[in-house]
């Protein structure tokens, strides 16, 4: 079997690591951020959801469907919440589709710390879109992932893929 190493990942997690557990949760935090304001990475908010890019992408566009309602359980998600979350994954989805046109898209979450979440205490579904031949030397050689796109740029082209697609 081959293996793939993705050394920034372990920065990321560590970045957690030393906080007071009793600090507020940064997806707490920001669910409350206006998406109107240039610095923060939500680009949407939903009745039971909101949608926001990952600090620390995996490819450009990577965006975070994360429910308010403070969960760290699938089991605890309820169907109403289900069904938010699904309906957004395919509002990402689509909006990206119109923006960048990934040749395909990784969709899914990880469930605590064993399974690789970063932030384990707020449930949350990536949608990370993909294009053939996305990975490359940098990360495998350089210890490097090279992101295209600012984020904050990438915050304004997907709010206005949303707007132009009436999402």
């Amino acid at each position: 079997m081959e293996k793939l190493w993705s050394p920034w990942r372990s920065n990321y997690i560590k970045s957690f690591k030393d906080k007071d557990e009793s600090e507020k949760c940064v997806f707490c935090f920001a669910e409350s951020l206006n998406i109107e304001n240039d610095d923060n990475l939500v680009v949407r908010k939903s009745k039971l959801t909101f949608t926001m890019l990952n600090l620390y992408p995996y490819n450009s566009g990577h965006l975070m469907i994360i429910p308010y309602r403070h969960v760290s359980d699938i089991l605890e998600i309820t169907p109403d919440e289900n069904l938010e979350i699904l309906s957004e994954v395919q509002k990402a989805v689509k909006a990206l589709n119109y923006i960048s046109k990934p040749h395909g898209f990784n969709i899914g979450a990880n469930i605590g710390k064993a399974a690789g979440a970063g932030i384990d205490q707020h449930i949350h579904f990536h949608v990370l879109p993909r294009w053939t031949g996305d990975t490359n030397f940098m990360p495998a050689i350089g210890n490097v992932k090279v992101i295209s796109q600012d984020l904050l740029e990438s915050k304004k082209s997907i709010i206005k893929s949303y707007d132009d697609l009436g999402l």
